[in-house]
């Protein structure tokens, strides 16, 4: 517990010392930003490791395309929102509208051009983040999206949204499905860490051209399988929410 509040102390006031004091970035060439981006994620990492004993291993990251592709992420934690960052080349993420209006947090959104989404907003929403979505496939860069909408506990029952198969239909390039099991180092709506290993695996790409049907069935079944595989790999029997203190992941 004691670690866990040092952790998370330091994650925020490091995270918002990289903000105020990154600010003359906001005047300066998006990829710089991005860098900086980077090297936040990777020193978050960092103090995760050394502080609470938290590692991470990637697998089969040689799979991602060269070009454009959809990144559709398992999402157990806030962990994966900083993450991906540096483990992708040119990443965006897909974000609730309501995060741009945070003072810095949503003027460097802009600046990396991260998509908005306005989930009540109807048809016009929808057609805006599906032209903005096409602009950065255009520019060559990765979309990450969060399938399930929001963050599910360890072996929790999927529940996907209609969005990324929107996504999928709308821009004609690879799905590349992401499992991992952050969540048992990380659990959702809790301040505790706890030491292990989170494993991020990029899975076999989907090519473009699926019905939407079929397309969602191959992603579901890719990501909950490899994720309930992590799962069992961690020693988790059954997945719980919140984890003992013993237990590896």
């Amino acid at each position: 517990m004691v670690r866990s509040l040092l952790f998370n102390v330091l994650f925020y006031v490091t995270t918002t010392a990289f903000v105020v004091l990154g600010s003359p970035l906001l005047f300066a060439p998006r990829s710089w930003a991005m860098y900086a981006l980077g090297v936040h994620a990777r020193f978050e990492l960092w103090l995760l490791r050394v502080i609470v004993g938290t590692k991470m291993e990637v697998r089969g990251q040689e799979k991602l395309p060269q070009g454009a592709c959809l990144v559709a992420a398992k999402h157990q934690s806030a962990w994966e929102t900083f993450t991906l960052i540096p483990l992708l080349r040119d990443p965006v993420y897909l974000m609730k509208r309501e995060l741009f209006w945070i003072p810095f947090h949503g003027w460097f959104s802009h600046k990396f051009e991260m998509i908005p989404v306005d989930r009540d907003k109807g048809a016009a929403a929808l057609r805006r983040m599906l032209r903005e979505a096409k602009e950065r496939v255009a520019d060559g860069r990765q979309i990450i999206i969060f399938p399930e909408g929001t963050r599910r506990a360890p072996g929790a029952p999927p529940d996907y949204k209609t969005g990324v198969v929107l996504l999928y239909d709308a821009l004609k390039v690879p799905c590349v499905p992401v499992a991992l099991n952050s969540g048992l180092v990380w659990p959702r709506r809790s301040f505790r860490r706890y030491p292990g290993t989170v494993v991020v695996e990029f899975l076999d790409p989907i090519p473009p051209g699926l019905s939407k049907a079929e397309f969602l069935k191959r992603l579901e079944a890719a990501i909950e399988t490899a994720s309930n595989r992590l799962l069992a790999e961690a020693g988790s029997d059954p997945p719980t929410e919140h984890p003992p203190r013993h237990r590896r992941a």
